[in-house]
């Protein structure tokens, strides 16, 4: 526990130490400018309480997200995870969530080729992961799961090349790191990404 939160802690307890004392000592009368010193310190004190608690769970959460990071590996500003157990797209992008990540999605070539490589060691050299990217909504316009166009492709040619049959997108160990599109219904591998600070 830090100082400050030590110091935060005595604090509440002596207030509350000598809050309790005067109620309970009905010789003295009281007196209401320190009653209203009082109130303003307890004010005071349950902000700071909350403000630790604020912080507390900042902690933690960056505490779990390094532990996901330990077991994956770490880009700038991102980590991934991989998923070596094959499912269908929803599914592995359902799970990246509950985890709180997102199905990985390179934002340039430098993450592409880490993506892969990683991939590569994890899993193996021609294995294929879900990519979250798909143009569900509309034909031929890939999204990333945020619902933006996506700025970086890079599609194996002729890919993508399934019209409506074939939304989603793998990233593909046998073709480079290339991409494909796939059925989303087919089963594959999947990295989680996490954005870390």
């Amino acid at each position: 526990m830090r100082l400050r939160d030590c110091c935060l802690l005595l604090g509440v307890l002596l207030l509350l130490t000598h809050t309790s004392h005067q109620q309970n000592n009905p010789r003295k009368k009281p007196n209401a400018k320190k009653d209203t010193q009082a109130s303003a310190a307890l004010e005071d004190l349950q902000k700071q309480i909350k403000d630790i608690v604020v912080e507390l769970n900042l902690l933690k959460e960056q505490q779990a997200l390094q532990t996901v990071c330990l077991r994956g590996t770490k880009i700038p500003g991102k980590c991934f995870l991989v998923d070596s157990v094959k499912k269908g797209y929803h599914t592995a992008s359902e799970d990246c969530i509950a985890k709180g990540g997102i199905l990985s999605t390179p934002l340039s070539s430098d993450e592409n080729a880490q993506l892969y490589d990683y991939v590569r060691q994890s899993i193996g050299p021609d294995a294929e992961i879900w990519l979250g990217i798909n143009d569900m909504q509309t034909e031929g316009v890939w999204l990333d799961q945020a619902g933006s166009n996506i700025r970086y492709k890079n599609w194996k040619l002729p890919q993508p090349d399934g019209s409506s049959a074939e939304n989603c997108a793998v990233l593909s160990g046998a073709s480079g790191g290339k991409w494909l599109d796939e059925k989303c219904r087919e089963e594959r591998a999947s990295v989680c990404e996490f954005n870390i600070v």
